[in-house]
């Protein structure tokens, strides 16, 4: 192991030793990257930078007992489905009485399934399609949920039944009875689900994401939460020690909420031009472009580039669809170490379209276009040197 290394463990060591961590210290260490080994040290400091375990180490079993038994409430009381058997079988929970699948009142526990399940079908195809160049999210789990993977559990993707409403035609017959005649097709199955007993990755992040749809009505679920809440638990479920590891479902739903706290204004279309919505930011990231590059800038502006057409993506996701996984990680410890929360997310950005400097300048809008969309593979620390730079930092 080499002496750089060596120092940098023993600074990792000597904040994360102390009775209380000194936050502080833990951000300027962790935005110079973590080490990828010892393999836990990434997760507990990431639980740290956003804010799920606090500084008072002595405080860390009793919260994460209480977060822990939290997380299995929330599956117990909302991953259910109206007129099935609650968890320990012994009663029926009976909505045929009052309530029927045609109740068009909003309070009908029926109307809440349907759009439940409206919501679950993005998520079930989104989380199917994450990360699809390593195998991780199709393995599963060591650590199902034994409340939904026996046989009275409710796996969320059986609600979805990977079919799409094709028709449904409705005649009435006789005594006010009413048919419904529904043909689906199959929809395209990127992840297998296991059987069962068995649990995939990608189903425990659909777990993950409905919950926090549905304990986020204001804001629900939209397409792109995945790729967010992906990278978390991928640090999680890879941490060597089996007693964290056990763990990493519900660790990485409140590590995700919190993030998604910071964040939330670029999900949100109603806030696009608040100070924080996603519009200020890609105006903002012109503007660094301008100030260090007004080459580049004029070069985009004549061609009529708008940042959306590439930036768009790159903000709301924090760049996890433009890097490889490893690189995604490396770039989040700088991110949720930022003591701006995010504004290095836009020397980031910036940099990325300084470093291709020569090819914009050559490239007409076309070219352009499909080489911002499509970021060319780079030395990720090459990047995040420039971004230091840019943010008058050094890495």
């Amino acid at each position: 192991m080499c002496l750089w290394i060596v120092y940098r463990l023993s600074e990792f060591d000597d904040v994360l030793d102390a009775d209380e961590i000194d936050t502080v210290s833990l951000s300027k260490i962790c935005f110079h990257g973590i080490p990828d080994e010892p393999g836990g040290l990434r997760p507990l400091c990431w639980k740290l930078l956003l804010n799920y375990l606090p500084p008072i180490k002595s405080n860390w079993i009793e919260t994460l007992k209480r977060k822990r038994e939290l997380y299995n409430t929330f599956i117990e009381d909302l991953i259910v489905m109206p007129g099935e058997s609650n968890t320990d079988d012994k009663e029926r929970v009976d909505v045929t009485l009052h309530d029927h699948p045609l109740n068009l009142n909003p309070d009908s526990k029926w109307q809440t399934y349907f759009k439940d399940n409206e919501v679950l079908l993005q998520i079930d195809k989104d989380v199917r399609r994450l990360c699809p160049d390593i195998s991780f999210f199709q393995q599963g789990t060591d650590y199902p949920c034994q409340k939904i993977v026996n046989a009275n559990g409710q796996r969320l993707h059986h609600r979805v039944q990977h079919t799409v409403l094709k028709s449904a035609n409705v005649e009435r017959k006789g005594l006010g009875v009413t048919k419904i005649a529904v043909s689906v097709r199959k929809a395209t199955e990127d992840y297998a689900p296991l059987s069962e007993g068995g649990e995939a990755h990608w189903e425990v992040l659909e777990r993950i994401l409905f919950l926090y749809a549905k304990l986020n009505p204001g804001q629900g679920y939209v397409q792109g939460m995945n790729e967010i809440v992906g990278p978390i638990y991928h640090a999680f479920a890879c941490d060597p020690d089996p007693t964290w590891r056990k763990h990493a479902e519900a660790d990485t739903f409140f590590c995700f909420t919190n993030l998604m706290a910071e964040i939330r204004d670029f999900f949100i279309k109603t806030l696009d031009e608040a100070e924080f919505g996603i519009n200020s930011m890609m105006s903002k990231l012109t503007n660094q472009v301008r100030a260090n590059d007004p080459d580049i800038w004029l070069r985009l502006h004549q061609q009529e580039l708008c940042p959306q057409y590439y930036s768009f993506r790159w903000l709301t996701l924090l760049l996890s669809q433009e890097f490889p996984l490893p690189d995604v990680m490396r770039i989040w410890d700088s991110l949720f170490a930022d003591e701006n929360r995010f504004s290095f997310l836009i020397h980031i950005c910036c940099a990325m379209i300084l470093l291709l400097r020569d090819q914009l300048l050559a490239g007409d809008f076309a070219t352009n276009v499909k080489l911002l969309q499509n970021f060319p593979s780079m030395d990720i620390q090459i990047v995040l040197s420039k971004a230091a730079a840019l943010a008058g930092k050094t890495l």
